[in-house]
């Protein structure tokens, strides 16, 4: 090439900056403008981007604003993985420019600096952003000036370390990417610590989560150092001595196959994250391990107000993730913040009360509202000791600053103030609150949570005894005793009625579950319309409420015909129930021949249209997720819940999947309820043909380990991706198939066979190899050579070894030693 050209090629890259390079590296003067479908800066596999991403418009900022970022490039959902300006979001035609003297620089359309990269000491060579996600600046000597790993915001990415005094802060909301109230923080000390902080300020509170004290490792001589998030998708904490505390068992999927981030979300609750690379993915994120396990109850503090707002209360959902509620007579401070405080709809006033007091008792003027397995630990002023129930309700009553009771352990009366802090939802919590609210203009509200019942028949009575009076008055005295004997029973019988249905409705209260009127659930499924599934319980309907939320709402079947007491205990005992893998119960309807169940409605459908309608298999990891959720949520039903409760069908219908594509398990507890003749094998056996274990057909005892055999075949089932009741398989033998097949290939060392040419599922050929041989332990025939579901689980997170089952028919007693151990 001669001078000249050379001169004409080297001034065309001068004039003209390239704002994406094919060699990741960005030049000084380079620059990116805010605006829709601008370009960005690419690394040079093209995963990550750095530039603008649109938020959603606000009236104050018609033409859109924008947030500085680095996302994921390769996958739908665009994660956005690091943000600088999240408090100034950037309007339209704002521009970054690489500078010599300050490296990265934000400025308005009016040249008003909104954010720069802090801490360049030296001369910008150029900057580039690698496949790590990590967006770099350098020196004229090659020198990191500055990195986007050392200013991190609410997310961790492989390779990325968190050194003494430093922290992650979580975002404000869901939407917002403002700063919140959480921490991750590794403190000078070497722990690595949860905490929330009181905003505006930077006061850290007392840390409700600590690696040190959740370490397995007893051993803490030596002090942390950082917390490393390395290259291999594992997170840990270095300590002084090169030893490693790693934060979690959970088995972690490759990171040359698998995105990883571990995020900080905006509720407190600190998750590690995974999504396939493959071209197949969805753009899902599938969360690995998470802590807390329950932050509504860990997170314990005497200032600020918990997980949700003040006087709210919190709930685990799905994915453990928490859920925030008013109580009724109580609403949202802001409506647009459901994770915000809340606010009395009425005012508890001592001068006030002092006045109703002369007029009369204050039972007349004040009510409770009853909330079991429900309390605001931290805004308690008296205890009162030993004190019986009612004692308990007349202090409160009687007292003007308080606000709410909690009756606990039949003894004792704790005393509340607002504001109440720290609310939440545990089943373990033994008595209950007592909400004081005002009697007048207590009403029945169709988005209450807790509706508290009230008559409404007043003037309907009213015009009922003027019609009584005009035929009493026109007719003969025979007559007249005729009627009024009918017209007294008719009175009897309504009113029994009418109290029947308010003891329904009060009962409810107790539950936290809402009571529904069949014609609330008929308006809201549009008359029933859209059916999403059914089974030997009842039609499941789609519904949507007054406030946009969808429900599922399960019609249960005419056969069901336990009494109207024996169907509320089955209720209670499912609506105490709460487990990020089981599916959430929200109120029930039970009105004349109709019985209905609501619950939370899952959007990504059942495992069955997961495993068995796709066209190509789920992933590995994401199957092998899904199979420790299900044994999650078997352990809490037999062990963990406040009742015990058996399944009796487990079967991949009746698992539902999340926006997480986490299990969740439907249908529990609702064995019970059913007829005994009422199931798809149409015997006295419950369950579903292929999953039914063979003790049902034996007049044995039935126990828990009927659902570790139908939990076996479901393992299968996902290992397989083949349903055991597939259209190829016939005979009576059609659900021992798979079951047999399968052993007979891991017999035959063909566990090839078993997958498919999976060959995810192959290169993890350990991990694949335990998973059959748990599997085949659970459908072992003995029940007592059954493994419980808390071994199960142990084997699956690898905290056991897993044993080489034997056959069914060469089984002895001896194989049973690792199942139960002394």
């Amino acid at each position: 090439m001669s001078p000249v050209s050379m001169l004409c090629f080297l001034l065309f890259h001068l004039l003209i900056p390239s704002p994406s390079q094919a060699d990741g590296n960005i030049t000084v003067g380079s620059s990116l403008t805010a605006k829709k479908d601008n370009s960005s800066w690419l690394s040079p596999s093209g995963d990550f981007a750095f530039g603008f991403r649109p938020l959603p418009t606000n009236l104050n900022n018609r033409g859109g604003v924008f947030l500085l970022s680095i996302w994921y490039n390769k996958i739908p959902s665009r994660t956005i993985v690091w943000f600088a300006n999240g408090d100034r979001p950037a309007p339209e035609n704002s521009k970054l420019e690489l500078t010599s003297d300050l490296g990265l620089v934000l400025t308005d359309p009016r040249g008003e600096r909104l954010w720069m990269s802090e801490n360049i000491v030296g001369t910008v060579s150029h900057a580039t952003i690698n496949d790590t996600g990590n967006f770099l600046i350098f020196g004229s000597n090659l020198e990191k000036l500055w990195e986007s790993f050392d200013d991190p915001v609410d997310r961790l990415l492989p390779s990325q370390t968190l050194g003494k005094n430093k922290f992650l802060s979580s975002r404000q909301s869901d939407g917002s990417f403002s700063r919140g109230k959480f921490q991750l923080r590794m403190l000078d000390s070497g722990d690595l610590v949860l905490n929330t902080i009181n905003l505006p300020s930077s006061y850290a509170n007392e840390p409700y989560y600590n690696s040190t004290r959740t370490a397995r490792d007893s051993n803490m001589s030596s002090l942390g150092k950082e917390f490393v998030f390395d290259n291999s998708g594992s997170p840990f904490v270095l300590r002084e001595n090169g030893d490693k505390v790693y934060l979690s068992q959970v088995k972690v999927p490759s990171a040359s196959e698998f995105y990883h981030r571990i995020t900080l979300n905006f509720d407190g609750v600190l998750t590690h994250y995974v999504n396939p690379k493959n071209s197949n993915s969805n753009g899902t994120w599938i969360s690995l391990w998470s802590e807390p396990e329950n932050i509504c109850t860990a997170l314990l503090t005497p200032r600020g107000s918990g997980v949700c707002g003040y006087n709210s209360i919190c709930s685990l959902g799905g994915d453990n993730r928490p859920r925030c509620g008013c109580p009724d007579r109580y609403t949202l401070l802001d409506p647009n913040d459901e994770y915000g405080s809340c606010t009395p709809n009425f005012t508890l006033n001592c001068e006030e009360d002092e006045k109703k007091l002369k007029q009369g008792s204050m039972g007349d003027f004040y009510t409770f509202v009853e909330l079991e397995h429900t309390g605001w630990p931290m805004s308690d002023y008296a205890l009162l000791a030993p004190f019986s129930e009612d004692e308990c309700r007349n202090s409160c009553l009687h007292d003007c600053m308080c606000a709410v009771a909690g009756f606990r352990d039949g003894k004792n009366c704790w005393k509340k103030k607002l504001p109440l802090s720290n609310g939440r939802v545990d089943p373990k919590l033994n008595g209950k609150i007592l909400i004081k609210v005002p009697k007048r203009d207590l009403t029945i509200t169709n988005d209450s949570q807790y509706p508290i019942p009230k008559g409404k028949i007043k003037h309907h009575d009213h015009r009922i005894l003027i019609l009584v009076g005009s035929m009493l008055l026109g007719a003969s005295v025979s007559i007249n005793f005729v009627l009024i004997g009918a017209i007294t029973w008719g009175f009897l019988f309504v009113y029994c009625k009418k109290l029947k249905k308010i003891s329904i409705e009060e009962n409810v209260v107790g539950l936290n579950l809402r009571y529904f009127t069949y014609q609330e659930l008929f308006e809201a499924t549009d008359g029933l319309k859209e059916e999403i599934g059914r089974g030997s319980f009842g039609i499941v309907y789609k519904g949507l409420m007054s406030n946009n939320a969808a429900i599922a709402v399960k019609k249960l079947c005419s056969a069901m015909h336990s009494k109207e007491r024996e169907f509320r205990t089955e209720v209670n005992a499912i609506g105490q129930t709460h487990h990020k893998n089981l599916v959430r119960l929200l109120g029930f309807c039970d009105e004349g021949h109709e019985r209905l169940l609501v619950y939370e409605f899952l959007s990504n459908g059942t495992l069955s249209s997961l495993l068995f309608s796709g066209e190509s298999k789920p992933s590995w990891i994401q199957r092998c997720h899904i199979a420790s959720g299900i044994a999650r949520g078997l352990l809490y039903l037999h062990e963990e819940c406040p009742t015990q409760i058996i399944h009796c069908d487990i079967k991949p219908q009746n698992i539902l999947l999340d926006d997480y594509h986490n299990a969740r398990i439907s249908d529990f507890g609702l064995a019970k309820l059913l007829k005994m003749n009422q199931s798809h094998t149409q015997t006295d056996i419950r369950g579903t043909r292929g999953y039914v274990a063979p003790e049902w057909f034996r007049n044995l005892p039935i126990t828990v380990k009927v659902d570790v055999y139908s939990y076996g075949v479901l393992l299968l089932e996902i290992i397989c991706c083949r349903s055991c009741l597939g259209t190829e398989l016939s005979r009576e033998s059609e659900g021992e198939l798979l079951t047999d097949w399968a052993y007979d290939c891991f017999m035959h060392g063909r566990l090839d066979a078993l997958v498919e040419g999976d060959t995810e599922g192959l290169s993890n050929r350990t991990n694949l190899k335990n998973l059959v041989m748990i599997a085949i332990w659970c459908i072992q025939e003995d029940p007592s050579l059954r493994p419980t579901m808390k071994k199960v689980t142990q084997m699956l997170e690898g905290a056991v070894e897993v044993p080489v089952p034997p056959c069914a028919s060469r089984l002895n007693s001896s194989t049973s030693s690792f199942l139960h151990p002394n």
